[in-house]
């Protein structure tokens, strides 16, 4: 069962999707909950089938006091690194934030202060705490969305079914296709085996 709040203040809670993938943005989001909120089949993204994360979007956008999402695009990723690109993209998404928390509530164990508001990094945050859960949600179904749309430029590569993780699929249009504008250069596409001319 998930945590409403870890202190009774204005908490927002924050999480990223795409960290691991070959191709697309990692896509933060930031979503602070209403202290009466509650919702049977909120859970860590990974936990929820398509259906359920595609049913409870709508319902944090309504519901949520307010939320931000953040696409953090490629060339970024390459220029700063996933780590600071992930990040950077969290604070994106707490800067749309109508309501400034009191508190942040971060997926993981890696974050850099934003501002003055205190934040504490939680491992497996995202099935601990109802907010970064929310979280969670939203940035998966963003970016699986922007995925879908860009599948439809570059159709080879399947990405509205591998969402730019490095399936094996995915890797073999790599070394067939070559690369496009979406994909991540600073990763390594292709096992170390395979080379691929960039």
């Amino acid at each position: 069962m998930l945590i409403h709040h870890l202190y009774h203040i204005m908490e927002a809670g924050t999480d990223e999707a795409g960290r691991g993938c070959l191709a697309g943005p990692v896509t933060a989001a930031a979503v602070i909950l209403p202290e009466i909120f509650d919702n049977d089949i909120l859970n860590d993204s990974k936990q929820l089938s398509v259906k359920n994360r595609d049913l409870l979007r709508p319902v944090l956008e309504k519901e949520a006091i307010c939320f931000g999402v953040c696409h953090v695009a490629e060339a970024e990723i390459d220029e700063i690194n996933i780590l600071n690109a992930s990040i950077a993209g969290m604070h994106r998404a707490i800067d749309q934030l109508s309501v400034t928390p009191e508190y942040i509530l971060v997926d993981g164990n890696r974050f850099k202060p934003y501002g003055k508001i205190p934040h504490e990094c939680i491992v497996k945050g995202d099935s601990k705490y109802m907010s970064i859960a929310a979280a969670s949600i939203l940035a998966k179904t963003y970016r699986d969305a922007y995925m879908e749309k860009i599948h439809e430029e570059y159709p080879m590569y399947n990405w509205k079914k591998n969402k730019g993780y490095p399936t094996r699929e995915h890797r073999e249009a790599i070394l067939q296709y070559g690369t496009t504008k979406y994909h991540r250069k600073s990763f390594r596409l292709l096992p170390e085996q395979l080379r691929l001319e960039l």
